[in-house]
């Protein structure tokens, strides 16, 4: 086992994941508290990933990261190297990538919270950042939680975007999923079988735990 791949890999999980979820609520919170045309031109944008395949993301990115555009040149200005091929370059790719996974799970969970309550607590004086903070976040918390855990687990097992934006750099972007398609590549199966035994426990012990908080939850509300 790589465990050099092992570790940068989880380290990018627990990147995207947080920064993804710093970005996913306020976004899911926006969207599920009204309809408009805005709101669906968000939630297609943010949806994108589902369908796009990941090396178009790739690429793309990889063009707008790069000296040859406005952009790529400031952040070369800023960081004094570029995005491309670097960890930092990683997580801007895995943060595109997953924000569906973190998006979509918390506009459901929002958009189940008994508006009344809302209702009831700007009667009270409650600003609407307090009775989201008290109300709306601890109401979606099942959804946070399900947020959390399919954004980390679909970053572990990204393979294209990495790829495309990162390269294949031992020690620097060379993660889980691109050390399985080298053993492969090397003909050494032996070696793949357990790269990729791991990955799919990791997303079975990870998909178990959220079908059984939900039934936890569910028996919690009938009881």
């Amino acid at each position: 086992m790589d465990t050099q791949a092992l570790w940068l890999t989880l380290r990018l999980a627990l990147s995207s994941t947080a920064v993804l979820l710093l970005i996913a609520l306020p976004v899911a919170w926006w969207i599920a508290s009204g309809t408009g045309a805005a709101r669906a031109l968000v939630q297609a944008v943010v949806a994108l990933p589902l369908v796009l395949p990941p090396t178009v993301l790739g690429f793309y990115l990889l063009v707008a990261l790069g000296p040859l555009t406005a952009p790529g040149r400031l952040i070369i200005r800023l960081l004094g190297h570029p995005l491309a091929f670097s960890f930092s370059g990683l997580v801007v790719g895995s943060v595109l990538y997953s924000l569906p996974f973190a998006v979509q799970p918390l506009v459901a969970g929002f958009r189940a919270v008994d508006a009344a309550l809302l209702e009831v607590a700007a009667t009270l004086g409650a600003s609407p950042l307090r009775a989201f903070r008290t109300i709306a976040l601890p109401l979606a918390k099942p959804s946070l939680v399900t947020a959390a855990v399919l954004t980390f687990t679909h970053t572990v097992g990204e393979f294209g975007v990495v790829l495309m934006i990162g390269g294949n750099i031992p020690g620097a972007t060379q993660t889980l999923s691109i050390v399985l398609y080298d053993q492969v590549q090397d003909f050494n199966y032996a070696a793949a079988n357990r790269t990729a035994a791991l990955l799919l426990a990791f997303s079975l012990v990870t998909l178990l735990l959220i079908y059984w908080r939900r039934s936890v939850d569910a028996r919690s509300l009938l009881a």
